[in-house]
């Protein structure tokens, strides 16, 4: 399983810069755009997921290494910090060190979850990979980051809802093993958001209506009109810039993209998931972790979303979790009906 955090219609639109300034850039994403696609047929398979039925081991202390590949694409690289380790001063493998960490402790503490696959799995991490590499990815066994290219991108070690994200791939991986194309992709990539948020919502002890809800904030320079990557609060209006175009993700099925591109539009759609998980956070207030990550989080794992599920099954599944947890008819069963009503996700 391969999956990252900068969408293919990003790196194509760097890919197309002809500006002298930008060479680097157009450069640099057109390598991101190479690697994505000698790995592209594997994304979209459906994976192996852990049976229901399986007893999740208590959660235990984190075991993380990190490794530096040292601008090259060798995996995973020479070891620089194991667990217990004190900080090795270069902030990429420190950062990648304490967001594996914290990621780990939304699950553990949260969720009851013992690391990524509910069996205590070893939490790696690579980085600087690649030369001015532009992305952060899962592989189906560890976190890879780049350095980014300066110009758009800086590291990819800087935002803790990158890493909580694309760890979250790992969870979606060992659960419902969502298909990774149209609307079963969408609803994977809305999971990993979802999730990134949470990470960064925890760990500052945020309640839903103080959080910025962004993704990937921080990851672009100065020079980029926009805040992050992508919105939950308000798909569609995360960055509006000259060189990487406007957030196309739209906010309901209202503006649905069909698009063959992007394994089907997979970062786009899942603005519309999103939205939904937001609205309902928003409804019920206090922290997002506790009764709407619960719901979510309880649909993910419970062994009944299938593996090619769409919007209304995934918006259906959540209703029934809300309804199982809390009761039919309740305020948490009531507000993620109206969320995906809002979305225009019928149930």
């Amino acid at each position: 399983m391969y999956c990252s955090i900068i969408p293919p219609y990003l790196l194509r639109r760097l890919a197309a810069q002809h500006e002298p300034r930008l060479y680097a850039v157009a450069r640099a994403a057109k390598e991101a755009l190479l690697h994505v696609r000698s790995i592209q047929a594997t994304r979209a398979l459906p994976l192996p997921h852990v049976p229901s039925g399986l007893r999740q081991l208590q959660p235990g202390p984190p075991n993380r290494t990190v490794y530096d590949a040292r601008t090259s694409e060798s995996l995973p690289g020479q070891v620089v910090r194991k667990e217990g380790e004190p900080v090795t001063g270069d902030s990429s493998a420190d950062e990648a060190y304490d967001g594996l960490g914290h990621t780990h402790r939304l699950y553990a503490e949260a969720f009851g979850r013992n690391s990524i696959d509910g069996q205590g799995l070893p939490l790696d991490a690579t980085v600087h990979f690649g030369k001015l590499y532009d992305n952060a990815f899962w592989d189906g066994h560890q976190m890879v980051f780049g350095d980014g290219d300066g110009e758009i991108f800086q590291r990819f070690t800087r935002s803790l809802s990158v890493i909580g994200h694309e760890l979250a791939h790992g969870v979606t991986q060992h659960s419902a093993g969502l298909v990774y194309r149209n609307q079963a992709g969408a609803i994977n990539e809305s999971l990993s958001d979802v999730f990134g948020a949470l990470v960064e919502q925890y760990v500052a002890r945020q309640p839903a209506s103080e959080a910025s809800w962004l993704i990937g904030e921080g990851l672009f320079t100065e020079q980029v009109q926009g805040a992050a990557l992508r919105s939950l609060k308000a798909p569609g209006t995360a960055y509006d810039d000259d060189v990487l175009g406007k957030d196309p993700q739209p906010d309901s099925m209202d503006s649905y993209v069909r698009t063959s591109a992007d394994n089907g539009g997979v970062h786009i759609n899942s603005g519309i998931p999103n939205r939904a998980f937001y609205l309902v956070a928003s409804t019920l207030g206090g922290n997002a972790w506790e009764t709407p990550g619960r719901i979510w989080y309880d649909t993910l794992t419970g062994g009944s979303l299938p593996a090619n599920a769409t919007f209304t099954k995934f918006a259906k599944a959540t209703a029934a979790s809300a309804s199982e947890l809390y009761g039919t008819g309740s305020p948490e069963h009531d507000a993620v009906r109206k969320a995906w009503e809002t979305v225009k996700v019928k149930l």
